[in-house]
């Protein structure tokens, strides 16, 4: 993970910004620290998909929108109605989705509450195009983001990642401009001080 030098680590300390790889589990946020200079993963939120200290995890980046739509790519979807999000660097040709209709699709992999990932994909397209499925129930996304065993927790240490929490609810919203600030900033005080650094650290 690229990060530039002698920036946040004597000021982030002062913070008291530090996660435990204990915490890491299915269905929590990463949030990127302010001066992440990875382009895949600058100012991005990421949802935990799966995660094991013996396997690495995967996540869905959730707050980087493209300007596409699935109707753009695949026939008889409504046009402009199912928005194509980046969900990370690994097989960015492939399609994968989340959604909050559960077990109606077959081999689905439940999240947390009201949340559920992958699935029969000809199930849900038969879905939407039977007008069966909104766009707020599901989002979809080209490629994912993934770490392999120790990769993670490495990156916990180098104080990459911030760790939080979003309800379904807010996950599936498409409000995502401000879901980096919103995310650091509901973490109190001393994390609201980062969603307001300037992404080049020369300016602060």
């Amino acid at each position: 993970m690229f990060k530039p030098d002698n920036i946040e680590n004597e000021f982030f300390l002062k913070l008291g910004f530090s996660f435990s790889p204990d915490l890491l589990a299915k269905g929590k946020i990463l949030i990127s620290e302010p001066f992440l200079g990875d382009p895949n993963f600058s100012r991005s939120v990421i949802l935990l998909l799966e995660y094991s200290s013996e396997n690495g995890a995967v996540g869905f980046v959730l707050n980087k929108p493209t300007d596409l739509f699935m109707s753009d790519m695949i026939d008889d979807y409504p046009k402009d109605s199912f928005r194509f999000h980046y969900g990370g660097p690994v097989k960015p040709e492939s399609v994968f989705f989340l959604h909050s209709i559960g077990e109606k699709i077959e081999n689905a992999q439940n999240i947390m509450d009201g949340l559920w990932w992958g699935g029969d994909f000809d199930e849900i397209t038969s879905l939407i195009r039977s007008g069966s499925v909104a766009p707020s129930d599901v989002k979809f996304f080209g490629g994912y983001s993934g770490w392999t065993a120790n990769q993670l927790e490495e990156e916990l240490s180098e104080r990459s990642w911030i760790l939080s929490s979003l309800n379904a609810e807010r996950i599936m919203k498409e409000d995502l401009d401000e879901l980096w600030r919103e995310s650091l900033k509901s973490l109190g005080k001393k994390f609201s001080i980062m969603a307001d650094f300037p992404e080049d650290p020369a300016l602060n």
